[in-house]
């Protein structure tokens, strides 16, 4: 769908007037493209006390093929990355008057143990902010809460997140903030979510706190895959695949190597078949509501079995709740979120989705905040969140991480229904003052799917923009 408003401001006589104006002017945001480098420019590099995670930070700059610069607060980062055999320089506070010299900036905060010890978060982004340029990048590290020694660490490193999110809200210019905590042990586990956060492809994602769990039971490592096709000899399966948010996964799941089994209910047969034909892929026409699905979609995947499971179909029927049926209250629940309970046992029990797979489910911001009119939607968008948190822990032992998107205003042909004044405060209520795209949702369980994500289990990531509206 086309933002008109977001296309004026960046055109040059609409730069102009809202420059004379005083209006607010979104950033045209940098997504992925397959003909174009997905990482450049300078990174700089700061840290608190005694970091511990600088070596998976050399792991990434060498692997990824940039440069980096160390701000003062990361003094061990250039004897390190010279061990490493890496370009590197040092950044000076005068360079901090210097737009767009930065396309990143990394802070390890894993080694604060106490508030006393935060001012360098202060000191590394009040010298670099101002370098940061268009769509840049901001990742700041640290280590879990949950699994700190100390009460003291525990509370400096929760408060990391109130740091970041509102680092998000500032920057603007399409720039996004992201924090990682990185278990203890966990340190070779975290190059797929940090090349996710600093490319193009997590362009509407920002704000969120993720987490990277240490090997264990069923989470040992994984074997070696190519970056640009991760996903190769894996067998994916899209509900909801014809069109729209569905369509785009199945898409970029394809352009990773992944073979795509979309499921579509029979009467979109006819899109679906498309929308597969183009990715080379399998569709299968089924109501994922009905009884009979599960052994249905079972039956049809058992000789090959899956690797992956995004479940992504969902329908709303929005009324308030006085005025809202059984009928409206009950099928949104079944398809949105009983249907992928029934599919996953189904699946589950026969061993179909193999050892090592990854479950994706679509959830809603609505899930998170709760919206007007919308109590069916929003219940059956908190419950995939339950899933998730409940599952994660129980899929463990057979290495299947589960995990949800929670999408934003996404600009589809749902949200293009919308009253005009709704569907424009829809857009502008986020840091980056504008909806997402499909491909964002898409490009986000792409990085859940990923073969180097296993440490990644049991989380909600939204694809909003970080809107204002919900946590």
């Amino acid at each position: 769908m086309n933002d008109s408003y977001l296309n004026f401001v960046n055109s040059p006589f609409g730069a102009r007037v809202a420059r004379s104006l005083g209006l607010p002017k979104p950033e045209v945001l940098r997504r992925y493209r397959a003909d174009q480098p997905e990482f450049g420019g300078l990174m700089a590099i700061g840290a608190g006390r005694e970091p511990q995670l600088l070596d998976a930070l050399a792991n990434l700059v060498t692997g990824i093929g940039v440069t980096s610069v160390a701000h003062e607060s990361a003094g061990l980062w250039v004897p390190l990355a010279n061990r490493h055999g890496l370009m590197t320089g040092r950044f000076e506070a005068a360079e901090s008057g210097s737009q767009g010299k930065l396309a990143a900036l990394l802070f390890d905060a894993s080694g604060i143990e106490d508030s006393t010890q935060l001012e360098p978060l202060h000191g590394f982004f009040h010298d670099t902010l101002r370098s940061l340029g268009r769509c840049g990048r901001i990742i700041v590290l640290g280590r879990p809460p949950e699994s700190c020694a100390t009460p003291r660490q525990w509370t400096a490193q929760r408060a990391l997140e109130g740091f970041t999110r509102s680092l998000g809200k500032e920057a603007r210019r399409g720039i996004t903030a992201n924090l990682v905590y990185v278990e203890q042990g966990a340190e070779g586990r975290a190059e797929a979510t940090l090349r996710f956060f600093l490319s193009p492809r997590s362009a509407y994602v920002s704000g969120q706190a993720v987490r990277v769990a240490a090997a264990g039971a069923g989470l040992e490592a994984t074997s070696t895959f190519d970056w640009h096709q991760p996903l190769a000899g894996r067998r994916a399966v899209v509900t909801g695949a014809a069109r729209g948010i569905g369509a785009s996964i199945a898409s970029v799941l394809a352009a990773e190597g992944a073979h795509v089994i979309g499921i579509d209910i029979p009467t979109a047969r006819e899109a679906l078949d498309a929308t597969m034909r183009q990715l080379n892929g399998t569709a299968l026409a089924f109501d994922i509501a009905a009884p009979e699905a599960p052994a249905q979609i079972a039956a049809a995947l058992d000789e090959q079995g899956v690797d992956i499971v995004v479940h992504n179909a969902g329908i709303t029927k929005d009324k308030t709740i006085a005025k809202m049926t059984e009928a409206a209250w009950q099928s949104v629940i079944d398809i949105n979120l009983s249907a992928q309970e029934r599919i996953d046992d189904a699946l589950l029990a026969a061993g179909i989705l193999r050892d090592g797979g990854r479950i994706v489910g679509v959830s809603s911001i609505s899930g998170i905040a709760g919206n007007l009119g919308q109590t069916n939607y929003a219940t059956s968008k908190a419950g995939v969140i339950g899933r998730v948190q409940s599952m994660a822990p129980q899929l463990r032992a057979r290495g299947i991480t589960i995990n949800a998107v929670a999408p934003g205003f996404i600009e589809t042909q749902m949200t293009a229904k919308i009253p005009l004044a709704i569907r424009e405060a829809g857009r502008r209520m986020n840091s980056l003052s504008q909806g997402g795209q499909p491909v964002d949702v898409a490009q986000t369980i792409a990085w859940l799917a990923h073969p180097g994500s296993a440490g990644v289990s049991g989380q909600v990531v939204r694809v909003c923009g970080q809107s204002l509206i919900g946590a």
